[in-house]
């Protein structure tokens, strides 16, 4: 993109791709302006001389005053799975948010160049409705067609397929290639979720920024694919990093095939260069795997098998699934009936405390922060677990306090009405103290966030962070399919 100095926007300037996209840009020669409400972007990503607006892309009139020559769409919501958990953001992010970026386009009539999905393509566009981030996407690329033929406006539409390369992400919004090589330095295990067959074309972010620059340049119309026609199973990346993979249960939007079609954009003298292999090779010899450790997490929970509510029985399938993966349970005796009770999985140790009355959860945070920091000091666990807000993540709390262990919370189907107090005091200090809180659903979170004093934490969790992320991902679905919550 060379033809004189233009004014470009670049919607999501400060995520991962948009980022290297303002990079070129600016090298270029022309004047780069960044709208980015920083949900996923960084401050960390910025680019010397680009100029960067805060602000959502529904308001997109109000912080972009200029007429840019062109606009790049990537300012939308991005995670497949993540967005099951969270379908009220992603309808902020990617339909009022696009929304608003559509009039902005209407009425100035410059040239759109939109960031459409792959998952609109796999498995013969069955998934395109499986997630709410694949519909939006999809119903936003079909938009784009509509209104610039109909109005004779300048578009073009790209299709990314699995985007890897510097500065990707990790976490809850991460990308599979950076969570692998997360886990890979942690000394933690890849986690694939079934069956492990599922292929997928990663290409290097490089190769997407060649493609949307020549798109931007000579592209009209809709299906620019820009994908690595090399693709691989999730079984066969994780074994480039010559680590063995612990398998997750299938999860829903999680398609088979990725319907890669990139002739379009091979017209206009594109092609894919970069060899993910060749990228995992270069980053092993550079980083040493860590030392590996226990696959042994330390879970809180007030009551526990045989009393139990839909945390706890999720919970009960999540180990049945992983048998190679330990549970060592802090909990209350609760009942006579529970006290002595045995556990029928092999894979779950239960530390009952107390004498066998619902009193026993008064005794917990105490009783079970010294029964904790015991197995504490005999195992390496990859994080601390608090089913629920409770008595028992009290007792989380007190031994992340004394010992610095990761500290990650679930709400589940917890209520948080007509709280008193009394209690109100004990949710705060549970919910403030944490490393990472889930909720159920946007309006639980909400009422949570307010016993917090604010955002429920998102921190790393160390050692144990994409681990814990994928198993809160299974956790989740499991809970979902027994109907008790919508999500966790």
């Amino acid at each position: 993109m060379n033809e004189g100095k233009k004014t470009i926007l670049v919607t999501g300037g400060a995520g991962f791709v948009g980022s290297h996209l303002c990079e070129r840009l600016m090298k270029d020669g022309h004047r780069v302006i960044s709208l980015d409400n920083y949900f996923t972007g960084s401050t960390d990503n910025h680019v010397p001389g680009v100029d960067y607006r805060n602000g959502h892309t529904k308001d997109i009139a109000k912080h972009i005053l200029e007429v840019p020559d062109l606009i790049f769409h990537l300012g939308e919501y991005s995670r497949v799975e993540q967005s099951l958990l969270e379908p009220e953001i992603v309808y902020d992010l990617n339909t009022l948010g696009t929304e608003g970026v559509f009039k902005f386009w209407q009425k100035h009539k410059m040239k759109l160049v939109y960031a459409g999905s792959s998952t609109k393509f796999g498995d013969g566009g069955k998934n395109r409705e499986a997630s709410p981030y694949a519909r939006t996407k999809a119903q936003n690329s079909e938009l784009v067609k509509k209104i610039g033929e109909e109005n004779q406006l300048p578009y073009a539409i790209t299709y990314f397929y699995n985007v890897y390369g510097p500065g990707e992400r990790s976490g809850v919004y991460g990308t599979l290639i950076e969570n692998f090589k997360q886990q890979y330095l942690r000394g933690a295990p890849l986690t694939v979720t079934l069956p492990g067959t599922q292929v997928r074309n990663f290409t290097h972010v490089d190769d997407i920024v060649d493609g949307l620059i020549a798109v931007g340049e000579g592209g009209s119309g809709d299906e620019f694919g820009l994908g690595n026609d090399m693709h691989y199973s999730i079984l066969e990346v994780a074994s480039m990093f010559g680590v063995e993979a612990l398998m997750l249960p299938e999860r829903r939007g999680n398609r088979m095939q990725s319907g890669l079609d990139t002739s379009k954009s091979q017209a206009l003298g594109w092609s894919a260069k970069r060899s993910l292999k060749e990228h995992i090779q270069e980053f092993i010899k550079v980083h040493p795997r860590g030392r590996e450790i226990e696959k042994r997490i330390l879970l809180f929970s007030t009551t526990f098998y045989p009393i139990s509510g839909p945390a706890e029985e999720a919970l009960l399938l999540l180990a049945r699934a992983l048998p190679s993966v330990q549970f060592d349970v802090v909990t209350t005796a609760f009942s006579r009936k529970a006290k002595h009770a045995a556990h029928p999985l092999s894979n779950v140790v239960v530390h009952r405390l107390g004498i066998g009355y619902s009193v026993d959860k008064y005794f917990l945070p105490f009783f079970g922060y010294h029964t904790a920091r015991k197995l504490n000091n005999k195992h390496s666990y990859l994080f601390a677990w608090g089913l629920m807000a409770s008595y028992g993540s009290l007792a989380a709390i007190f031994l992340k306090r004394a010992v610095g262990i990761p500290l990650l919370i679930t709400l589940a189907d917890q209520s948080f009405a007509d709280v008193s107090v009394i209690r109100r005091r004990l949710l705060s200090a549970i919910l403030t103290g944490a490393d990472q809180v889930y909720g159920g659903d946007s309006a639980q979170e909400e009422h949570a966030s307010v016993l917090s004093k604010g955002k429920l934490k998102r921190h790393s969790i160390g050692d144990g962070d994409a681990f814990a992320n994928q198993l809160r991902f299974v956790y989740s679905d499991i809970l979902n399919k027994q109907g008790k919550i919508r999500a966790l």
